[in-house]
């Protein structure tokens, strides 16, 4: 009668076995990732939105665009050494691509609640109680660029080596839209 031995690599039950320790040790591989991405994206979300509002976008455009570059982060979740740099990046040239897209989308009704905007008919409302938005929309590309990653926490090296751009630079259009923007400030002041 011919016995396999346990340790012989082509016993057949040994393969099998070997394959299920694989797969339940690829199965725990991929809880541990979606446990970190998840925590990733609860951190993130909000301050990603925020970051595209300073940009100019709008309250939708921001959650929808912020949710988009998220997906992005996730499917090259493994690949990415600085995520939270990477999402910014990912989400601003979105933002750049729609901003400068001409095509006028209609819209019959507001779009539906999410959990980044729960009550979509309120934007408008959100928006202009926050004067400093409006004034922000008036500075050049570039300065509210610079100043939405500046309100995100980044300083402006950080901000230089993510856009590829010197820290002086950096410095110079973030001193200018400051500047301007307290000039804004001081004329609405003045005529109210």
């Amino acid at each position: 009668m011919n016995q396999h031995d346990p340790a012989d690599p082509l016993d057949p039950p040994a393969i099998a076995s070997t394959a299920d320790h694989t797969l339940e040790e690829r199965s725990r591989a991929r809880l541990a990732v979606d446990a970190q991405f998840s925590a990733f994206y609860r951190k993130t979300i909000k301050r990603l939105t925020g970051f595209l509002i300073n940009h100019g976008a709008s309250l939708p455009v921001a959650a929808d665009i912020a949710q988009d570059a998220m997906t992005k982060a996730y499917q090259r979740w493994g690949d990415l050494r600085e995520p939270q740099a990477w999402v910014h990046i990912v989400a601003s040239r979105a933002y750049i691509r729609k901003a400068t897209d001409l095509r006028e989308e209609p819209v019959d009704q507001v779009p539906e609640p999410t959990s980044l905007l729960p009550r979509p008919d309120t934007a408008a409302d959100w928006e202009a109680r926050h004067d400093t938005l409006q004034l922000a929309k008036k500075l050049p590309y570039r300065q509210r660029q610079i100043l939405a990653w500046t309100l995100s926490g980044y300083t402006p090296s950080e901000i230089a080596q993510q856009l590829e751009l010197t820290p002086e630079a950096v410095r110079a259009s973030l001193k200018k839209a400051r500047r301007t923007l307290a000039e804004y400030i001081r004329q609405g002041e003045e005529e109210q």
